[in-house]
């Protein structure tokens, strides 16, 4: 694999679907429990449809971005019960489950179930249906484990990094280093795409940058530093020029640079590390033209700096141009402040304007929290390398969606609960996106399937789902129907958008919506409404089922 000056490298995609474990077992037993009782009861021509959807946004936050329907589809293209499968189910179901319900279990697939879902990548809020399922029962309800498996960790993960982009701003490249941090190789691999699908720049994960298609980039870790003691370490010293193809002693025009920098920089020389600059020459000497130093294995300010520039201004002069600097530890505002500093003495006081422009990796632990810190403190950051609080989403390790009946043969279903939150919202819907005078979703809107849809100049009443006094008349400058059809008749009936068109979609999403919504600290609720229509005919079946109680 080549590398250039940026150490990116792009890589085709040769696989859309990731992961061979995907696979109707993994799912939950009581997914098949469920289905026999079904079949035993005959209801396997009985129409269904499952809402999918979550009841509150995470990160304490007031928006999500919906993420995993492209893997959600493609198992829907091999969703299939082999016939080891089938010899696993005997073993672990009851001996006396009837043999014909395995025939069954062998002959059904995703050809019968019509799947509508929003976009991949579009804001989403609570209560708003993501998926909508319909077809078989006992087939819907076969899904339900590994639908809510492939969106739940995809959208928490994309809303992490959409999170981290806004905090860190547009002109702060972001890199996701979480591999070896991450639950698994899955974690790892759905983490990288998700990830840059959410607004990262690029990946360590070589392998997510062949599979996805994502920039990779990294240097050296602090065991290469570590594992020179001394410039007689070195092997080779030889470095070609650039442009000549002269063979230069490399070594002995870095000890020089050394020197002239340790007087320049009022750094005293004799404080930093040879081992360390033996492995920087190393590094120079295999990667010239993408020479990025991890500065922090000794001492930043004492050693690394001083080592990195006599090594970067020793390119400089066979007409190579270093990268950078990463520091991984440290106070990391200060650091980079007069790492900054010390990059623009070199670029006036050796006239080499470009230094000053060099990249200043921070990585380190980095959570939200800290990019927040290290903006109101001031920094020369360029670039943040953020593992382990991104791909494990620390602050929220789930995003809880839940997938509800909402009805079975054109009857509608509710779930009633004495916990407001859980009651559903039944029936089949569509859902609405209502946009204001500037552009922005001013708020989404379920209505029931028969209803006209709202139209754009249109006074139309906004209901809130369970308080009744809360309601507001809206005329919309535009409408958006949210839910679209993205399965039927056994295929996917539209075309799948590449990841680098659904990261725009998530960018210019969160672009338009205002910015009290996506604040960081107390966020303005987004409001999520049901129609008129909606309004009576829910609260009418909730009636009918909730029981009355009695007062002796």
């Amino acid at each position: 694999m080549s590398m250039d000056c940026t150490s990116f490298d792009h890589v085709s995609n040769k696989s859309g679907n990731f992961n061979n474990i995907v696979q109707p077992l993994l799912t939950d037993l009581y997914q098949v429990t469920m289905a026999y009782g079904y079949w035993k009861s005959k209801k396997t021509d009985e129409r269904a449809v499952f809402d999918l959807f979550f009841r509150k946004n995470p990160f304490q936050g007031e928006f999500t971005i919906f993420a995993g329907l492209e893997e959600i589809l493609k198992f829907l293209e091999n969703f299939k019960f082999s016939s080891s499968d089938l010899q696993y189910l005997k073993s672990v179901l009851p001996s006396n489950t009837e043999p014909e319900f395995f025939t069954y279990l062998s002959g059904i697939s995703a050809k019968d179930v019509t799947l509508y879902a929003v976009p991949e990548g579009s804001l989403v809020f609570p209560r708003v249906p993501i998926l909508v399922v319909e077809g078989p029962l006992p087939v819907v309800q076969l899904l339900e484990t590994i639908l809510l498996t492939l969106c739940n960790y995809a959208s928490l993960l994309t809303t992490n990094a959409v999170r981290y982009r806004i905090a860190a701003g547009d002109k702060i490249n972001l890199f996701e280093f979480g591999l070896r941090r991450a639950q698994g190789p899955d974690g790892g691999l759905s983490a990288s795409k998700y990830a840059y699908m959410g607004g990262f720049d690029g990946t360590s994960n070589l392998l997510a940058g062949k599979l996805f298609n994502i920039p990779v980039k990294g240097t050296h870790a602090h065991a290469f530093v570590m594992s020179y003691s001394s410039l007689r370490d070195l092997p080779s010293k030889i470095l070609k020029h650039k442009s000549t193809n002269e063979e230069i002693d490399f070594v002995a025009l870095c000890k020089n640079w050394h020197k002239d920098l340790s007087i320049q920089l009022n750094l005293i020389g004799n404080e930093a590390s040879e081992g360390e600059l033996a492995a920087f020459v190393a590094y120079a000497i295999a990667f010239p033209d993408c020479f990025m130093a991890l500065v922090d294995t000794y001492d930043v300010l004492r050693s690394g700096m001083l080592n990195f520039c006599a090594v970067a201004m020793a390119l400089n002069e066979l007409n190579y141009r270093a990268v950078g600097v990463r520091i991984d530890s440290g106070d990391l505002a200060y650091l980079s402040d007069m790492t900054a500093q010390i990059f623009r003495s070199v670029a006036s006081s050796f006239n080499v304007p470009w230094f000053e422009k060099l990249e200043i990796v921070a990585s380190n632990d980095i959570n939200e929290d800290t990019i927040y810190s290290l903006n109101e403190q001031g920094h020369k950051i360029t670039t943040l390398g953020i593992g382990t609080h991104l791909v494990t989403c620390q602050r929220q390790p789930a995003l809880g969606c839940v997938y509800k009946l909402v009805e079975v043969n054109e009857r509608s279903c509710i779930k009633v609960s004495e916990d407001m939150e859980k009651v559903t919202i039944p029936g089949r819907k569509n859902v609405f996106r209502l946009y204001g005078k500037d552009g922005s979703p001013l708020l989404d809107l379920l209505t029931q399937k028969s209803e006209e849809a709202p139209k754009e100049g249109h006074r139309v009443l906004c209901r809130h789902p369970f308080m009744e006094s809360k309601r507001a008349y809206v005329t919309p400058t535009r409408v958006e129907l949210l839910l679209q059809k993205w399965w039927s008749d056994g295929q996917i009936c539209q075309s799948l958008p590449t990841l680098d068109v659904i990261r725009k979609q998530v960018r210019d999403s969160v672009t338009i919506l205002r910015s009290d919504i996506k604040r960081y600290l107390n966020p303005t609720p987004y409001k999520v409404s049901i129609s008129e229509s909606l309004y009576h005919f829910m609260h009418d079946l909730w009636l009918q089922h909730a029981p009355v109680g009695e007062l002796a």
